[in-house]
């Protein structure tokens, strides 16, 4: 039996990220005592793995604090490419793949939350990115059409989701042959404490929804993907055991990095 509806967790999911746009809410997973104000993002996001160059590399107010690791790390981004970013949230891993893909390249961010979106299509106009776009969408719906993208990024959503067989599916339908996928995720180490699933909070926060490297592997397979490798990362425990102040969240839960090519 589900624990929530989806509609539940996507408007518990909606709520949390629409209040972190206004300003008026913490960053995924982030427990009281860590919930600093924007100046403390590019600590964050160091811990994450993004270089200085990155964090001066895009416009103020795009970087929030939020993920679990650095797409662009993996992504291996080639000039002239199509990038679609799953849960672009203020903009930040777009704007850092526009330099890469170049002027002949493209960059499509979407998102869910309204406020995330006009924040980060702000950004773009402040930082003058016109190769960047936003989209409002769930990534379970993409609007995005068929075969159209080379390369998808993500960073700490698709655990977000409450049906992340369609993102997957999604995913393969609008990459092209050959197109690769270049997310950082959380996965479960070990099995969710019942407790910590039962809360929505918890959910939204990046924790009560992260599935098993077997399980990523196996939605992968059946969506169609090859060359699938799901990578967590031990070092991770470090920053997750920041994320809440109730729970041993890094006891169970690690940052991965997730590849798969479309055959």
């Amino acid at each position: 039996m589900e624990r929530f509806t989806k509609e539940q967790i996507l408007s518990a999911v909606r709520d949390r990220y629409g209040a972190v746009a206004r300003g008026q809410g913490s960053d995924c997973g982030c427990s009281p005592s860590c919930c600093a104000p924007s100046s403390s993002a590019d600590t964050k996001s160091r811990d994450l793995g993004y270089s200085i160059a990155e964090l001066k590399d895009a416009p103020e107010g795009a970087n929030l604090g939020l993920g679990c690791g650095n797409p662009q790390a993996i992504a291996s981004l080639k000039a002239g490419e199509t990038v679609l970013d799953l849960g672009s949230g203020g903009g930040f891993d777009c704007f850092l793949a526009a330099r890469p893909v170049g002027k002949e390249g493209k960059v499509l961010g979407v998102d869910m939350t309204a406020d995330m979106v006009s924040l980060a299509r702000k950004n773009a106009e402040k930082g003058g990115y016109a190769n960047v776009e936003f989209r409002l969408g769930e990534i379970e719906h993409l609007p995005v059409a068929d075969a159209s993208v080379d390369v998808i990024i993500s960073n700490c959503v698709v655990n977000l989701s409450p049906d992340k067989p369609q993102v997957y599916r999604e995913a393969f339908r609008v990459l092209k042959k050959g197109g690769r996928l270049a997310i950082s995720d959380v996965v479960a180490s070990t099995a969710i404490p019942e407790d910590v699933a039962k809360d929505i909070a918890a959910y939204s926060a990046c924790v009560a929804g992260a599935s098993s490297v077997d399980e990523v592997t196996r939605m992968l397979t059946e969506a169609g993907f090859s060359s699938i490798r799901v990578k967590p990362k031990d070092e991770s425990r470090g920053f997750i055991k920041d994320w809440s102040a109730e729970y041993r969240v890094e006891d169970y839960a690690l940052s991965a990095t997730i590849e798969a090519v479309k055959p």
